[in-house]
């Protein structure tokens, strides 16, 4: 209360200055004759009847209206805005109801502001506004106080008023005792009520609600209200510092805040802390969860009863209670058993990828059929860029289950699988019930996206906490150090996602059910840039169907000429390319051709980056063409071997991988051993120096595979014999003439038809990889099986040699 007394004027642009004076009762004064007045708005109270305010006027309407005002009848509107933080009002931002006020004085300030000192007369109605601009103006209505009804009834609120007023002003160290005077000089009812309204400490809406009161009655019960409040809090303070008072130093200060806020809570039958737990009890009362975590629960939240809220533990318990609260113990969501539906979904979001789609309809053929199983962990290995996460995706939509994905790629630390324990600053749990719990279900589809990319180092090895995770037989028991308990990820649906198995843990490898997720050919490709990427990049660019096409042969084109990859990622970018460009024609209204054109792919997309391709040079003695798997799918090697008179060295150079330097050595070894059936002089092997190059030295290359391409390689350059045209091989080589089977056999096929092979050699035990291929996409190629070293050099040089 007594707002008055805080001598500090406010810097805003117009604000009402503390100070207040005795003015006229609003029931002894004449009525206000003018119906259309100018309307002045205040920012931070609310003017009554009665009541004299001095106001710092800043704003240029205001100005304007008191100006004009004065030049009059010097009568005006006040209402009150009903926002305090905005500077410029307008007629939506203020209260119909305000006070008619005179301009008992006007002073020009030096910093162009002007003071008006103003006195409340008679409360009014806004009825109309009639302009805005230089200065409101509006047309009004006068309110009238209604008759008292009960006398002695209303004499005694008054009273109470008046007393209340008094024993706030005794308990107030700001208000001067000399207010006590003001009050008792006060004879008038109605302006008593209207003078402590101004003064009350409430908000401007609060004051707003009592000045629209017309019964005296009401409006004086709604002021004693507001000062029973004000009168209890003050109370309360004076207790609290009765309390607390003593000489405090400095560093006890937080101490004594908290005490004081304390003493409050106590004081208003309030404890949040209790309130906090006492929440938390009900919602465990009904959570479905086992036996093991509902004990757990009570334990500790007992033991959080007994702690004190200030020690740094008690946090730690209440946000271990919470978590264990949010995770969905026994919620689990209900699977889609319609494997039609599903089949069909499957189909329309991915072309291809049958072994993965027939994989997940066994799973839930089997769940449906038993109702329960543990589910298996599936390991979608390819090259980047043929859809294995987003799969994972499509296949949670189908089967109607929450989506989690969890990247690994250089993830090296085992709390991040595993939590931290509770005794940690900052302790939280593992990414996995981290996971669980932000997906609000216990049967997710969870994604280990980049598995292969795991990292490891003095922080712990977070494949070998994956064990836990990805056992079938141990995952319903998995222990989080956080958590402190076991929890069952039996029911999740593992999808793990890697583009090579070589770099993953043997024992993490043998918990997973591969799948490998092959290279697309040009077809596949042609459909799927069809059925999924340019309609997906015509909505990102906002463009219509009816806006581009691009025909089978366009696509075919960006394919081979602008792309060379096994997924569809670089043919994605390539497709968002020519979208930029049509969303450019189309925004600044130039003519373009709609049906996209193959001449109009340079301007879209730049020159072609594989021009010709890669298979398109004469054959020479010495030169082999091998085929390689690559992280991102297959592609052609080329292998040089020359002879120079030396003391029969091998040197090998290329950026070549232990493996490959064994090959080479190999193949030098086999050909020495067999250099008489071969017909290859000792005396050449001797004095001349073998040199062995694989193009493209910047970047690395290992693996067994290009064994019988080095040895065709050698022998071709050693009997001077090009290798037939149009011909490539890869395969694994022994010192006894053996070829064994190699992997990737899929991209390398593909690679080899983009590359314009038509023949190609290898083992016979890869035979089967060969048969799973869609025959469509390796229609004119030739496949020549092998089992010994001899039949490569004859079906490659020609050479007869057993």
């Amino acid at each position: 209360m007594f707002e008055t007394i805080k001598m500090t004027p406010s810097q805003s642009d117009q604000d009402t200055v503390p100070f207040f004076s005795i003015g006229a009762d609003e029931n002894h004064d004449e009525d206000i004759i003018n119906t259309e007045l100018p309307i002045l708005a205040l920012r931070n109270t609310v003017l009554f009847p009665g009541v004299v305010i001095p106001i710092t006027v800043g704003r240029d309407k205001s100005i304007e209206a008191v100006n004009q005002a004065f030049k009059t009848d010097k009568l005006i509107g006040v209402i009150s805005q009903k926002e305090v933080q905005i500077d410029e009002p307008d007629v939506d931002d203020l209260y119909d109801v305000g006070t008619v006020a005179k301009i008992i004085k006007k002073i020009k300030m030096p910093d162009g502001s002007t003071t008006a000192i103003l006195q409340g007369r008679k409360k009014f109605r806004l009825e109309e506004w009639l302009f805005e601009d230089p200065y409101f103006n509006g047309r009004i209505s006068q309110i009238n106080t209604g008759p008292v009804q009960d006398q002695l009834s209303y004499e005694a609120l008054v009273s109470s008023i008046r007393d209340m007023a008094k024993k706030i002003i005794e308990l107030s160290p700001q208000i001067p005792s000399e207010a006590v005077m003001m009050l008792n000089n006060i004879e008038s009812s109605g302006f008593l009520q209207n003078f402590i309204a101004s003064n009350l400490n409430v908000s401007v809406a609060k004051k707003q609600k009592v000045l629209e009161i017309t019964d005296p009655e009401k409006s004086a019960e709604a002021i004693l209200k507001h000062m029973n409040a004000e009168l209890q809090m003050l109370e309360i303070k004076d207790q609290i510092d009765s309390k607390v008072k003593g000489d405090i130093e400095e560093q006890q200060r937080n101490f004594y805040l908290n005490q004081q806020l304390k003493t409050i809570q106590e004081e208003l039958g309030q404890n949040p802390q209790q309130e906090q737990l006492d929440e938390l009890a009900q919602k465990a009362k009904g959570k479905k969860w086992p036996e093991e975590a509902a004990e757990n629960f009570e334990k500790t939240l007992q033991k959080v009863k007994r702690m004190n809220p200030q020690v740094a533990e008690y946090s730690v318990q209440m946000n271990y209670l919470e978590l264990m609260l949010d995770l969905p113990w026994e919620e689990y969501t209900k699977d889609n058993f319609n494997l039609k539906k599903v089949k069909e979904q499957l189909d329309k979001d991915h072309h291809g990828l049958e072994d993965v789609k027939q994989r997940i309809l066994e799973h839930l053929a089997v769940l449906k059929l038993k109702g329960d199983m543990k589910a298996p962990i599936l390991c979608l290995v390819g090259p980047p860029g043929v859809g294995k996460t987003s799969l994972g995706k499509s296949i949670a939509n189908a089967i109607k289950r929450k989506f989690i994905r969890m990247s690994l790629g250089g993830l090296h630390d085992e709390s991040e699988i595993r939590g931290h324990r509770k005794t940690y600053i900052g302790a939280m749990p593992g990414r996995i019930i981290q996971s669980i719990k932000k997906a609000g279900s216990g049967n997710p589809l969870f994604i280990l996206d980049e598995i292969d990319k795991l990292g490891r180092d003095h922080r712990g090895d977070p494949s070998s906490a994956l064990l836990e995770v990805l056992d079938p037989e141990q995952n319903e028991t998995f222990y989080d150090n956080y958590l402190e308990m076991e929890y069952d990820l039996s029911k999740i649906l593992f999808i793990a996602t890697a583009n090579s198995l070589n770099s993953i843990q043997p024992a993490l490898l043998d918990r997973m059910e591969i799948i490998e997720i092959g290279g697309y050919s040009t077809e596949e490709k042609i459909e799927i840039a069809k059925k999924h990427l340019v309609p997906q990049q015509k909505k990102e660019h906002g463009l219509k169907t009816a806006d581009v096409k691009l025909k089978d042969e366009v696509l075919d084109y960006i394919i081979r000429k602008y792309t060379r990859e096994s997924g569809v990622r670089s043919l994605n970018r390539r497709i968002a390319a020519v979208m930029r460009g049509v969303a450019k024609n189309i925004a600044m209204e130039e003519d373009y051709n709609k049906a996209i054109k193959i001449t109009d792919l340079k301007g879209l997309l730049g020159v072609e980056k594989f021009p010709k391709e890669r298979y398109a040079e004469d054959m020479l003695p010495g030169l082999a063409i091998g085929l390689a798997w690559t992280r991102v799918g297959g592609d052609i090697l080329y292998i040089e071997a020359s002879l120079s008179e030396g003391k029969g060295k091998l040197i090998l150079t290329g950026n070549l991988g232990d493996v490959m330097k064994e090959s080479a050595t190999t193949a030098l070894s086999y050909i020495k051993a067999n250099a008489d059936t071969l017909d290859i002089s000792k005396e050449v092997l001797d004095k001349y120096d073998v040199h062995i190059h694989v193009p493209e030295g910047a970047i690395p290359k290992d693996g067994p595979s290009a064994g019988i391409t080095m040895l065709t390689a050698l022998v071709s350059a050693f009997k001077k014999k090009a290798m037939k045209k149009n011909l490539a091989m890869t395969g694994e080589i022994t010192l006894r003439g053996k070829v064994l089977p190699v992997g990737g056999i899929k991209e390398k096929v593909l690679a080899a038809k983009r590359s314009g092979v038509d023949t190609i050699i290898l083992c016979a035990d890869n035979r089967r990889h060969v048969e799973e291929i869609d025959p469509r996409y390796i229609g004119g190629l030739e496949f020549i099986y092998v089992e010994r070293m001899h039949e490569v050099l004859h079906h490659a040089l020609g050479i007869d040699t057993f």
